[in-house]
C-alpha cells in the first residue's frame, strides 16, 4: 500500500497566475527513496509543499486534484496534523532554526507535536547520533558551519520519526565533502525519502554518480564477486578490466542498479547500461523510434547526431550494418541523459576508426556524467579512461 499518493494535482499560487503544477501524479511507498529532478521553476518545491500540507493551507492559491499522505487527505489534514508523518528539510537551514542551542532546536519539533516529556531527550540524542552530530548538542546554532547546521536540520526532522522525509535542495549550499556526508546520513534512513534537486551537476553536489563497497554476489553456488569496491566520480571515465570470469559484468550491473548485491553497500545515481552485443536487442521498426523509446524526439535526434547516424532516422534498424547497430544502441542509452553511463565491452568487434570515434565521444561527454567502461582492450582503455581499475589488482591512474 502506498504511503503517499498524488492524483492529477493542479496548483497555482493565485487565480491569475500560471500553474506551478499541472496534472501531476505520483506514488511513494514505505521506505522508498526517490529523487525528484527538474530545473528551477518546474514545481519541485511546490510538490513537496503539497505533500507537507503547506499547499494549499499555508500558501493559499488554487488547488485541484488529490494528495493523500499516510491515509489522510491534505485538503482536510493541516500541516500540524501531518507533522508526525511528514518532515521537511529545506535549502536554507537558517530559515528553519528557532532555538539558539542545538539540542533545544532538535527538541522543538517534538514539543510542538506534544511528545511525552520523558521521551523527548532520548529522541533528541538518537537523532543527533544518526546524523553524526551528537558532539554538537551543546553548541550554539549561530556558531555552526553550513554543513553542521544542515545536519542539525536533518536531525530535527528525524527526531519526529517521520514516515516521509521531504528534502528540497538540501545540499545546494554545501561543499562536496559536506554534501556527501549529508547524503550518506540520508541513505542510511529507513523512512521514505523524496529528494528534490536540479538535474545538472554543480560544484555543490556530491562528486560520486556511483559508490560500491564490500560487494559480494553469487549466482547460486557460483561466487562472482567478494569484497569488491568501486567508485565512479562525476566527470570521469573509469575502465574496468580483468580476466574472463573475474566479475566485471556483474560489478557493472550492480553499479547500474540492475543487480542487487548479496552483501555490501551500493549507492548509485540514475544509470543507463549498454550490454554486450546491444544490436541484438533492437525492437522497433524505425531508427528514430528506437532511440526515442527512452527519451523525447528532440533528444533522440541529438543522440543520433552524436554517434554519427543523423540522416538515418527513417531506416529500419535491421538494415543498418553491424557497427551502425552498435552505435544505434549507444544513441538509445545516451538519449536518456543518465548520470552514470555503463558500457560493457563496447569495442568488441569494432574497427580502429570506430574505436577512436567512441573514445572521442566519451571524452567529450565526460564532464556531463560518470562513465564506467568494461573492456578487455587495455590499449584503448588507457587512451579513454581517467582511471583503469582491474579486479583483483591495484588501479592505474591516467597521467
Amino acid at each position: 500500500m502506498a504511503l503517499a499518493v498524488v492524483e492529477h494535482l493542479r496548483f497555482s499560487y493565485a487565480a491569475d497566475a500560471p500553474r506551478a503544477l499541472d496534472d501531476v501524479s505520483l506514488e511513494l511507498r514505505e521506505g522508498e527513496h526517490v529523487v525528484l529532478l527538474g530545473p528551477s521553476g518546474s514545481g519541485k518545491s511546490t510538490l513537496l509543499r503539497a505533500l507537507a500540507g503547506l499547499v494549499p493551507h499555508f500558501h493559499g492559491g488554487v488547488f485541484a486534484g488529490r494528495v493523500v499522505v499516510g491515509g489522510r487527505d491534505t485538503r482536510e489534514a493541516r500541516p500540524a496534523e501531518l507533522a508526525g508523518t511528514v518532515a521537511s528539510v529545506f535549502q536554507d537551514p537558517e530559515d528553519q532554526v528557532v532555538m539558539s542551542q542545538v539540542a533545544n532546536e532538535v527538541a522543538f519539533g517534538l514539543e510542538n507535536i506534544g511528545a511525552e516529556p520523558e521521551r523527548i531527550w532520548p529522541r533528541v540524542e538518537e537523532a543527533l547520533q544518526l546524523v553524526g552530530a551528537a558532539h554538537l548538542a551543546d553548541r550554539s546554532v549561530h556558531e555552526l558551519s553550513g554543513g553542521e547546521l544542515q545536519r542539525v536540520a536533518l536531525a530535527s526532522a528525524l527526531a519526529l520519526r517521520p514516515r516521509l522525509l521531504l528534502l528540497d535542495e538540501p545540499t545546494s549550499q554545501l561543499d562536496p565533502e559536506g554534501a556527501e556526508a549529508f547524503l550518506d546520513a540520508v541513505r542510511a534512513l529507513d523512512c521514505a525519502v523524496l529528494h528534490a534537486k536540479h538535474p545538472l551537476y554543480t560544484a555543490h553536489e556530491p562528486v560520486f554518480a556511483c559508490r560500491l563497497r564490500g560487494i559480494r554476489h553469487a549466482y547460486g553456488d557460483r561466487l562472482a564477486l567478494t569484497g569488491a569496491s568501486l567508485e565512479v566520480r562525476r566527470g570521469e571515465v573509469v575502465a574496468l578490466t580483468g580476466p574472463n570470469g573475474s566479475g566485471k559484468t556483474t560489478l557493472a550491473k550492480i553499479a547500474a542498479g540492475l543487480l542487487v548485491p548479496d552483501e555490501g553497500e551500493a549507492d548509485h545515481a540514475p544509470a543507463a547500461y549498454l550490454a554486450q552485443d546491444p544490436g541484438r536487442h533492437l525492437v522497433t521498426e524505425r531508427v528514430l523510434d528506437e532511440v526515442a523509446l527512452g527519451a523525447d524526439v528532440s533528444r533522440a535526434r541529438r543522440a543520433l547526431e552524436q554517434v554519427g547516424l543523423a540522416g538515418n532516422e527513417d531506416r529500419h534498424p535491421r538494415d543498418l550494418s553491424s557497427g551502425e547497430r552498435e552505435r544505434l544502441a549507444l544513441a538509445a542509452v545516451l538519449a536518456t541523459e543518465p548520470e552514470l553511463l555503463v558500457l560493457d565491452e563496447p569495442t568488441r568487434g569494432v574497427d580502429p576508426e570506430r574505436k577512436d570515434e567512441l573514445r572521442r565521444l566519451l571524452r567529450a561527454a565526460a564532464p556531463e556524467r560518470g562513465t564506467l567502461v568494461v573492456t578487455h582492450d587495455l590499449a584503448w582503455a588507457d587512451e579513454v579512461a581517467d582511471r583503469v581499475v582491474s579486479l583483483g589488482m591495484r588501479e592505474a591512474v591516467r597521467a
